[in-house]
C-alpha cells in the first residue's frame, strides 16, 4: 500500500486509524457501565422511587447537554483543519473559544434551572416523590454544567490532534471516580439521590480540571490569551455558522429517533417495548462506530487543512474498511446471538417474540447505516456542515414520506424500514455531495 505523508503527522497507515478509534471505542464501552452502577447503588435502597429519580435526573440532564454536542464536533473539524494547515496558534485559539462557549454556556444551564427543570417535568411528567429526588438531584449536578459541557469541546479539540487516548484517560479517570464516590456516598454515608448527584458533580469537575491538564501544551505560548485571535470577527462567525449547522442537523436526527420512539407506542405496549429492546442494538453499533468516525474527523480534517486531496481521499476510504469491517461483525453477532441477546434483556415472553420478530432490521442496520455514520464523520471534519444540515433535512423528508406510505398498511413493519430508509437517505445525499468535498481541499 502507498503511504500518504500529512504535513500535520506521520504516514496515514491502518495502525495510525486504529490507534486514533480504539482508544474511543473504548472510552465508550465505559459509559453503560457507569449508568449501571448508578441505577445498581440507588437499587440498594430499597425504593422504587430513588431509581427512578436518578434516572429521570439523568435523562433530563443529558438532553439538556446534548444540545451543545455541536461543540465536540465543530472543535474537532475546525481544530483538524488548523493542525493540518500547521496553524498552531489557530489550533491554540480555538481551545480558548471552545472552553469560553463551555463555561458560558454551562452558567446560562445555572442561571436558568428552575424553567428548565420546570419544563422538563411537564415534557415528562413523574410521581410526586420521584420529581422531588429527581429536583434534589439535578439541583446538585447542574453546578457542574460549566465543566460537562467543556470536556465537550477539550474532547473534540484532542481528537483533531488524535489524541485520543488523552481522552479515553479522560472518561476513564471521570467514570472510575463518580463509581467510587457513588459507592462512598450512597452505600457508606447513606446520602441516598443527593450523594449519587455530588458523585457526578465531583467527577466532572475533576475530569474537566485533568482535560485542561492534558491540553497544557496550549497554554505555554501567547495565542491562547491573544484577544485579537481569539475574538476575530470573521472567526468567530464561521465557528458560530458551523455549530449552528450541525445543532440544527442533530435535532433533525434526533426528531426521527423521537418520531420513531412516540409512532412506536401506537401500536401497544408489547412492540413499543421491543422496539426500545432493538434500539439498545443500536446503541451497540454507534459506539463501535464513533471511533472509526471521529478517526474521520481528525484525519479528513488534517487533509484539508493541509490540502491534500489524495490524502482525503485515503483517510475517507481507510476510516470506512475498518467502521465496514465492524458492521459486518455486529451484524453477524446479532444474526447468530440477538435472540439470546434478547433474552437476557427480557423476561416477558410477548416482548421475545416480537422483539425477535423485528430483529432482521436490526441485523440489516449496521450494514444500512454504515456509509452515513461515516460519511458524518467526513464532513464534520471538512466542516461541510450547511451540507449536513440541508441533507439531513431531504432525508428527514424521505423518512416522513416513507412512514406516510408504509405505517398505515404494514405498521410496526413499516416504521421500521422507515427507519432504516432514513439511513440510506443520509448516505445517498450526502454521498452526492462528496466530489464537492473533496475539491475544496484544492482551493
Amino acid at each position: 500500500m502507498t503511504e500518504t505523508v500529512f504535513r500535520a503527522g506521520p504516514a496515514l497507515t491502518h495502525r495510525r486509524v486504529l490507534a486514533i478509534a480504539l482508544p474511543i471505542v473504548l472510552a465508550n464501552a465505559t459509559v453503560p457501565i457507569l449508568g449501571a452502577v448508578d441505577t445498581g447503588v440507588v437499587g440498594q435502597l430499597g425504593e422504587a422511587a430513588p431509581i427512578g429519580a436518578v434516572g429521570i435526573g439523568a435523562i433530563i440532564l443529558s438532553a439538556l447537554y446534548w444540545i451543545f454536542g455541536f461543540l465536540r464536533m465543530g472543535t474537532t473539524g475546525l481544530t483538524a483543519q488548523a493542525w493540518g494547515a500547521r496553524d498552531h496558534a489557530e489550533v491554540d485559539a480555538m481551545l480558548s473559544r471552545a472552553l469560553m462557549i463551555g463555561g458560558v454556556a454551562g452558567l446560562g444551564m445555572i442561571l436558568l434551572q428552575a424553567p428548565l427543570f420546570a419544563g422538563a417535568f411537564i415534557v415528562s411528567p413523574a410521581s410526586p416523590e420521584v420529581e422531588t429526588l429527581a429536583r434534589q438531584y439535578m439541583a446538585i449536578r447542574i453546578w457542574s454544567a460549566p465543566a460537562a459541557i467543556a470536556i465537550y469541546g477539550i474532547t473534540g479539540w484532542l481528537i483533531a490532534q488524535e489524541r485520543t487516548r488523552a481522552v479515553l484517560v479522560i472518561q476513564l479517570w471521570m467514570n472510575g471516580l463518580n463509581i467510587a464516590l457513588d459507592l462512598l456516598f450512597v452505600l457508606g454515608f447513606d446520602w441516598g439521590v443527593p450523594g449519587v448527584a455530588a458523585a457526578t458533580f465531583l467527577a466532572e469537575w475533576s475530569g474537566a480540571a485533568l482535560g485542561l491538564w492534558m491540553c497544557r501544551g496550549a497554554f505555554s505560548g501567547g495565542a491562547w490569551c491573544d484577544r485579537a485571535r481569539v475574538f476575530d470577527p470573521a472567526r468567530l462567525r464561521h465557528m458560530a455558522g458551523v455549530n449552528t449547522d450541525i445543532l440544527i442537523r442533530s435535532l433533525l436526527l434526533q426528531g426521527i429517533f423521537v418520531s420513531f420512539l412516540f409512532l412506536g407506542a401506537d401500536f401497544g405496549d408489547v412492540p413499543l417495548a421491543a422496539n426500545q429492546i432493538l434500539l439498545q442494538f443500536l446503541q451497540i453499533t454507534a459506539y463501535a462506530l464513533d471511533g472509526f468516525a471521529f478517526a474521520a474527523e481528525a484525519l479528513v480534517g488534517q487533509a484539508l487543512g493541509a490540502r491534500m486531496r489524495a490524502a482525503l481521499r485515503q483517510a475517507a476510504l481507510m476510516t470506512s474498511f475498518w467502521g465496514l469491517l465492524s458492521c459486518v461483525g455486529l451484524a453477524l453477532v446479532f444474526a447468530l446471538f440477538g435472540g439470546a441477546i434478547i433474552d437476557t434483556m427480557t423476561t416477558a415472553e410477548p416482548v421475545r417474540e416480537a422483539a425477535r420478530d423485528f430483529l432482521p432490521y436490526m441485523v440489516a442496520a449496521p450494514l444500512l447505516g454504515l456509509a452515513s455514520w461515516m460519511l458524518d464523520g467526513i464532513f464534520i471534519g471538512a466542516t461541510r456542515t450547511r451540507d449536513m444540515r440541508n441533507m439531513m433535512l431531504l432525508s428527514v423528508l424521505i423518512y416522513a414520506a416513507t412512514v406516510a406510505a408504509l405505517v398505515p398498511a404494514l405498521g410496526n413493519h413499516g416504521l421500521w424500514v422507515a427507519f432504516l430508509v432514513s439511513f440510506v437517505a443520509r448516505a445517498v445525499t450526502l454521498g452526492l455531495r462528496y466530489p464537492a468535498l473533496e475539491a475544496q481541499a484544492e482551493r
